[in-house]
């Protein structure tokens, strides 16, 4: 049966609202929904319209980036710095919101009634507990709408609002710390991706060319063995050397080489625009003595202050005290006022047109059962945000001591290893010499190449390590690139803004 013939069947009796409603009943009643799997056509159009989406406006990748540049990107389009950024939004617009539930209540309604019958009313004597002998009367019509604009305020739901949008309020704080705390680990890891593609840019000459050599040497040494020329001792223990430099070149191509995709994605760019012809252009090492020098003191006072892990601490134990006055604010009785405009299509009534006004008070008595737990819960969570507050404390000092220690660290290991790199390239170029005047075997040169690449390349590790190490420390100092409206800043401003925040960090200047 169809809902039409449903309806047919119906008596007469029963008016047009009803014939609406058994209709709406019938057709949720019989609705049924099965899961419905997104087609190959709308997961193929949604991963295009997310391509563009993330790809719109951005500027081209220039055939040379800089470091400021490479770091202005990933705070521009990178999509998780994106995704913190949206996340503040909504907090700031969630606690913009909440301040609009502290108003009064001024509701405009309009409801319409339909009865299949006149409502007929008749009267009961109150002394003999007889019915009227009177005709019975109608007291309305079948039609009417009422109309109304009513005008209400709790108070305690205001005081409920308010402290609601005081928590609302520091959540938006948070959500700015938190998103300060990503701009720390993106700028680290942009910086450690930077120097790890500089380092495969200046060795993948050296690299080619070393792989080269060695491939004749060990062609040459092959040749000698089947020969028999020599004691195949000594060929053997070549091609062994050969073969071990070679998968040394090999393991150093394989580490660097995804280095320029990192670099990328962490820029923002898919992974098919990370190939091309572009390179980065490697700035000076720079300062390190000058945090070095700085007294510890006065980093553990800036880092109490500016620490993003802290001050999430402190927001979120403020958060819990709000609490507590919520819950406080549940013990008092509610108290609401009213007033209303009202107006009534009903011809039977006499005024038509009427004002309301009230004053209501309600206490919910078996909610005092629950008031001390409430008020213990609330405690509890106070004395836990502190208490995680001052843990967040210690910890932010032990790691700025770390930091500072691991800086100190990677400078030494840095100055170490240019140290051995500019010393190996000598012996390379002396190893050359002799190579070329019959003094030292291709296989020494080759040897002594493939340790000046190790040892370059153990450099430039040593000096990304130094990098992320700073970059270590600049964040638990809670100092990160600070620029107004970088999201909608155009990229060479913001570019520039990036270069004077780190030549401030290298000059050692404290914000």
């Amino acid at each position: 049966m169809n809902t039409y013939s449903f309806l047919a069947c119906l008596p007469p009796m029963v008016g047009r609202a009803s014939l609406w409603l058994g209709s709406g009943l019938v057709l949720t009643g019989c609705a049924s929904f099965n899961a419905q799997p997104l087609t190959e056509d709308e997961l193929r159009s949604q991963v295009q319209a997310d391509h563009q989406q993330l790809t719109q406006d951005m500027v081209p990748l220039p055939a040379t980036v800089t470091l400021e540049e490479a770091i202005a990107r990933a705070i521009k389009y990178n999509a998780v710095q994106r995704l913190r950024a949206m996340e503040e939004a909504l907090a700031h617009n969630t606690f913009e919101a909440s301040k609009f539930d502290m108003l009064p209540k001024l509701v405009a309604s309009a409801g319409y009634r339909d009865r299949s019958k006149d409502l007929i009313t008749r009267s009961e004597d109150f002394v003999t507990g007889h019915f009227s002998q009177g005709n019975p009367y109608i007291s309305t019509d079948k039609e009417s709408t009422l109309y109304s604009l009513g005008f209400s305020w709790s108070l305690l739901d205001f005081g409920q609002s308010y402290y609601a949008a005081r928590q609302n309020a520091d959540r938006a704080l948070i959500a700015e710390e938190r998103r300060r705390k990503t701009l720390h680990n993106l700028v680290q890891d942009v910086r450690t991706a930077y120097w790890r593609v500089a380092a495969h840019q200046a060795l993948q000459a050296s690299l080619r060319g070393a792989t080269q050599s060695a491939d004749l040497a060990l062609a040459d040494v092959r040749k000698v063995e089947s020969e028999k020329l020599r004691s195949p001792l000594e060929p053997l223990r070549y091609q062994r050397q050969l073969l071990e430099n070679l998968r040394l070149l090999e393991t150093i191509e394989q580490e660097l080489s995804p280095a320029r995709i990192e670099l990328a994605a962490l820029m923002g760019l898919v992974p098919g625009q990370a190939g091309g012809a572009w390179k980065v252009v490697e700035p000076a090492p720079g300062a390190h003595q000058s945090w070095l020098q700085r007294p510890v003191e006065d980093m553990e006072a800036l880092a109490l202050l500016r620490n993003p892990d802290l001050r999430e601490s402190q927001y979120g134990a403020r958060i819990a005290r709000e609490e507590t006055k919520r819950v406080l604010l549940r013990m008092f009785p509610g108290l609401s006022f009213n007033y209303a405009l009202n107006h009534s299509t009903d011809s039977y009534l006499i005024n038509d047109s009427w004002r309301e006004a009230g004053v209501q008070i309600s206490f919910n008595l078996l909610g005092l059962l629950s008031v001390p737990a409430q008020n213990r819960l609330a405690k509890a969570g106070v004395a836990l945000a502190d208490q995680k507050r001052m843990a967040t404390q210690m910890a932010v000092l032990s790691q700025l001591h770390i930091a500072r220690l691991q800086f100190a660290n990677a400078a030494h290991q840095y100055e170490r290893a240019d140290a051995i790199a500019e010393v190996d390239q000598r012996l390379t170029q002396h190893v050359d010499n002799q190579v070329k005047v019959e003094k030292q075997t291709r296989q020494d040169s080759v040897a002594q190449q493939t340790a000046s690449i190790l040892s370059t390349l153990r450099r430039y590790q040593a000096l990304a390590t130094l990098q992320s190490a700073g970059s270590r420390l600049q964040a638990t100092l809670g100092l990160e690139p600070v620029i107004e409206g970088s999201d909608k800043l155009p990229l060479p401003e913001l570019t520039s803004a990036v270069g004077q925040a780190l030549q401030r960090w290298e000059a050692g200047q404290l914000q």
